[in-house]
């Protein structure tokens, strides 16, 4: 089978195109034939070597994908085989990802795709709508609360802001340019926020009407931690899931725990089961009446250019890699 590799972290060059022995799925596995893999900017920044040592000999990237199933293992019903499904985490502690015509992992991460619901959205579903879900409510339903998302352009800010408004959330969001302030409001923001043009923090208590907001889906904690303390309401909470401008940010305690601020870290490789599984019940209902924007797509084999375009931080929406339209 057609695989993309690589065997030493580095540019999107280091990525090439092998043929490898089609995989067979071990017990309680799966083997899916792939339509369509997602490249997200955990991949590339994994690829780069932002995450440490390469863990493997050779290493297949991505984590999300979609397409079919065509093989089980041991315990897994073969009344399975054939189902169309989505991918999450087959790259997480695993050294075959979703860029191959062929990928076998735990029967639990390929999860049914709803009648109706494409490849696409499918393959967009692992990292960035479930990092949505669970940033907005790990801490309870919204009930018509004051939301900002920021980095509403980006692929968990899209999910969030269209989750947020499905519970009846009042949403405002940051963007960086008036494209992105224009698709941040195709997804449903009632108010948008240009940082670069404006003062953010203003802007924000003003969309409020001075109220500030009660929950933050966060981009960067660190980097935005005085915007978010001059913008959070007292008892709100800040749900973050990158700090990358400040990996080690330092953390005003006495004035958060005096305005008895709640901070949730979330890394969707990790989710405690019950988030997980209120992720997947609630992308099981609203994967076919949510919008799954694709930024660009190239084939198998070009997957480096597809690295080198969400490095580029040009696109706005996910980048996909088809494999096979039809598994």
């Amino acid at each position: 089978m057609r695989v993309i590799e690589y065997d030493r972290p580095g540019p999107p060059d280091v990525l090439t195109l092998a043929e490898r022995d089609r995989p067979e799925p071990g017990p309680g596995e799966v083997l899916v034939k792939m339509a369509v893999s997602a490249v997200h900017p955990t991949d590339v920044k994994a690829r780069a070597g932002a995450r440490g040592p390469l863990p493997f000999a050779r290493v297949t990237p991505h984590s999300d994908g979609a397409g079919r199933i065509a093989a089980v293992g041991g315990g897994v019903t073969p009344a399975r085989i054939g189902e169309r499904v989505w991918l999450y985490n087959a790259a997480w502690k695993r050294a075959q990802g979703t860029a191959a015509e062929y990928v076998a992992l735990p029967a639990v991460q390929a999860v049914p795709l709803p009648a109706g619901v494409s490849y696409d959205a499918g393959a967009c579903l692992g990292i960035p709508a479930q990092t949505a879900h669970a940033c907005l409510f790990a801490d309870g339903p919204l009930n018509g609360a004051d939301v900002l998302v920021t980095g509403g352009a980006g692929t968990v800010g899209a999910y969030a802001i269209q989750m947020a408004k499905r519970d009846g959330a009042r949403v405002i969001t940051t963007v960086s340019s008036p494209e992105k302030a224009d698709f941040a409001r195709a997804m449903g923001a009632d108010g948008v926020v240009d940082y670069r043009r404006e003062d953010a923090a203003a802007a924000i208590l003003a969309a409020t009407e001075g109220r500030g907001v009660e929950r933050i889906v966060e981009v960067e904690f660190g980097g935005n931690l005085a915007q978010s303390r001059a913008v959070l309401r007292d008892g709100g909470v800040i749900a973050a899931y990158g700090s990358m401008a400040a990996p080690e940010p330092v953390l005003p305690y006495y004035p958060m725990m005096f305005a008895g601020v709640a901070v949730r870290m979330v890394l969707v490789y990790t989710l405690a089961p019950r988030l997980r599984a209120a992720g997947l019940g609630a992308l099981a209902a609203w994967a076919g009446r949510l919008q799954h924007p694709v930024a660009r797509r190239w084939p198998l084999e070009e997957a480096a250019a597809a690295h080198a375009f969400v490095e580029s931080g040009a696109r706005i929406g996910v980048v996909l890699v088809d494999i096979d339209p039809d598994p």
